[in-house]
């Protein structure tokens, strides 16, 4: 099972672009809980910790697709590397004014969010003319999906280690100095810096003009609301079974269940149509949201998590084959910057939307949120499958198996090169 992925790991320069992303990602991933932390040790209320953690989220949605654009059209090292300083210096400067000074405080952290490069869509444009073959790719894809899951799982535990050690304070500025440093060692790299976009149309929409690319966006925000709608719902069955120690098992379950899905998806090679197996998938994780309800004791429960956790990061790996395809000449950090601003957004709303359900029902109407946001995202998935099931735009995938070097979108690394 391990040999697909240890291939693309000893692929000169493969191990030092994800590791190098998964770093630079960390104030990203920990912004939310870091935020929080630090305004409650500053003295501000949980409604202020909350409402600041929403406008970064906002401004973060807004600036992926953005700053993705720019890569495309001027390359990562231009874009990248300072969007990271930029973001990081907005996040010190919360840092060192506290949440005190509302303007200020507010500004900080809608800086921060808008200015956090788009590290996530870069490394799948690189996928292709680092590793090559097209079957070693999609592995790759479904090698990053796996690796988000123990981000963001580790990411939460080195802010509570240096909130723990030092300070939340500390904990802000030192993720974000971290997260520079991950930035800067994949920007400095060969393909970083020798990668450019396909030559693209101008055009107002950008990838936003493909329609298999829109089918894709309308299904994921359902499959991120899904997400989203679970950790409120977990609230009240955690308190009726033992409190915030219950809560860390469910979330913890969940982020395990992706792991193991992701793991065994990615170990094998998958034939046939991608838009295809992508309902499978989502069908499988709307399927497995639907036994939550029965709500039954902690031991079960967590091992029911598992199961609905399973199948979210083989749909997301899958997800990006088909962005990958649909994403139009000269947008694919853009496309795969959408792909992450819809799912964050759609995680937002499905919190926000679970709450009154919760308050109205409990944590058994709850738990039915996420099954109803999987089955509206099937369909979603059905009615526009012929429209996935189409040959798309020239993606990062195809462009890069093109003889012709103008449609070529970085250069080639030899696939027997070796770190």
């Amino acid at each position: 099972m391990a040999a697909g992925y240890l291939e693309i790991l000893r692929t000169r320069y493969a191990t030092r672009l994800l590791v190098g992303t998964l770093v630079g990602r960390l104030p990203n991933a920990t912004a939310a809980i870091a935020i929080v932390l630090f305004v409650r040790a500053e003295g501000g209320s949980y409604s202020l910790a909350g409402a600041l953690a929403a406008v970064y989220g906002v401004a973060n949605a807004v600036g992926q697709p953005v700053l993705g654009r720019l890569v495309d059209l001027y390359g990562q090292p231009r874009v990248q590397l300072p969007a990271a300083v930029v973001s990081a210096l907005a996040m010190a400067l919360f840092a060192f004014t506290g949440p005190g000074a509302l303007a200020a405080a507010y500004g900080a952290v809608a800086v921060a969010g808008l200015f956090t490069p788009p590290l996530e869509g870069g490394l799948r444009a690189l996928w292709p003319g680092v590793l090559g073959k097209e079957e070693r790719v999609h592995t790759a894809y479904a090698m990053d999906a796996v690796a988000q899951e123990v981000m963001f799982t580790v990411g939460p535990l080195l802010v509570t280690l240096c909130t723990s050690l030092w300070s939340a304070q500390a904990a802000l500025l030192v993720l974000n100095v971290i997260g520079v440093l991950g930035a800067l060692s994949v920007v400095v790299s060969a393909p970083s810096r020798a990668w450019r976009s396909a030559p693209r149309e101008a055009h107002w929409l950008g990838a936003l003009r493909s329609p298999g690319l829109l089918a894709m966006l309308g299904a994921f925000i359902f499959v991120g609301i899904a997400l989203g709608s679970i950790t409120v719902a977990s609230v009240p069955y955690a308190d009726d079974h033992g409190g915030d120690a219950v809560y860390g098992w469910l979330m913890a379950a969940i982020g395990l269940g992706a792991l193991v899905g992701g793991t065994v998806y990615g170990a094998r090679q998958w034939t046939g149509e991608p838009a295809r197996r992508l309902q499978v998938l989502v069908a499988l994780l709307a399927v497995c949201y639907l036994p939550l309800m029965l709500m039954p004791g902690v031991v079960a429960m967590v091992l029911l998590t598992v199961v609905a956790g399973v199948f979210l990061a083989p749909a997301i790996a899958c997800a990006f084959v088909l962005v990958d395809r649909h994403a139009p000449r000269g947008t694919v950090t853009e496309a795969f910057s959408w792909l992450v601003t819809t799912f964050t957004v759609g995680a937002s709303v499905g919190t926000g939307l679970a709450g009154p359900v919760v308050e109205a029902g409990g944590a058994l109407w709850g738990f039915a949120v996420p099954g109803v946001a999987g089955g509206v995202s099937l369909l979603v998935l059905l009615a526009t499958g012929r429209v996935l099931a189409a040959p798309g735009g020239r993606g990062v995938v195809a462009a890069s198996s093109e003889n012709d070097p103008n449609r070529g979108v970085e250069p080639r690394f030899s696939t027997g090169d070796r770190a």
